[in-house]
């Protein structure tokens, strides 16, 4: 069984939605994080919303580590990579804690726990979640037109995670700077990337990409999140669990 996260209700609404109209959502909940059993493509999965921030999510993947066998991250990010605009899905191919520095103990950005700064990711679960991402992008180019987006594209690469909003242009440069490979910035994924490696269980993340990680965002964040992020995480995961055997 699979779990799919995110960080915030909205991110993961149209997800719940559709498990709905397949049946019946059970719900549990381990140390203060709500656990959804549901049925969703046809398939048992978990849903979680983790909240946000590297703590959350960790708690969060740790407790599903022990009831699943994989687990699938979306959401939304700020785009770095200089191709990377808002409307784009960004998939993980390693992740990495932009804020962790445990020097000198350990080399800058490097996990104590896995003994590696760049966590790879699952590459089953992540080439399903690839798949899934262009035909997402082609679904909703009228509604991100519409929101004054260009034509959607998606980029694989290095997605960094830490806690700290990154939302000036300053700070934006500074990571562009010292991880010139990275695509987008979130507070999650990086997290999730060390529980999952540390207990031997695959994953992959998605990203939707909102703004610029900047101050220069064209559409409100309410707005992206329900129109363009939420569907865009239905069809991402949907797509990527009716490819998988």
């Amino acid at each position: 069984m699979l779990a799919i996260i995110a960080a915030l209700p909205e991110e993961l609404s149209a997800i719940v939605e559709a498990a709905r109209g397949e049946g019946e959502i059970r719900t549990e909940t381990v140390a203060g994080i709500t656990l959804m059993h549901a049925t969703l493509a046809g398939r048992q999965v978990l849903l979680a919303r983790s909240g946000v921030g590297k703590v959350a999510a960790a708690a969060t993947a740790a407790i599903l580590a022990e009831r699943v066998t994989g687990m699938i991250l979306v959401g939304t990010a700020g785009g770095l990579g200089p191709n990377v605009n808002p409307g784009d899905v960004v998939i993980a191919t390693e992740l990495l804690q932009h804020d962790l520095d445990a020097r000198p103990l350990w080399d800058r950005w490097v996990s104590p726990v896995v003994g590696v700064a760049r966590i790879p990711v699952d590459a089953y679960l992540t080439a399903a979640l690839a798949a899934a991402a262009v035909g997402a992008c082609s679904a909703h180019r009228a509604e991100l037109s519409a929101l004054g987006f260009g034509e959607p594209a998606v980029h694989p690469g290095l997605v960094i995670s830490g806690d700290l909003f990154v939302a000036t242009a300053e700070g934006s440069a500074q990571l562009r700077a010292e991880l010139p490979d990275a695509l987008a910035v979130e507070m999650e994924g990086a997290a999730v990337a060390q529980v999952c490696a540390a207990a031997g269980i695959p994953f992959a993340v998605a990203r939707t990409i909102s703004d610029r990680a900047d101050h220069n965002a064209t559409v409100d964040f309410p707005v992206f999140l329900n129109q363009v992020a939420a569907p865009y995480a239905h069809d991402l995961v949907v797509g990527a669990l009716k490819v998988l055997t």
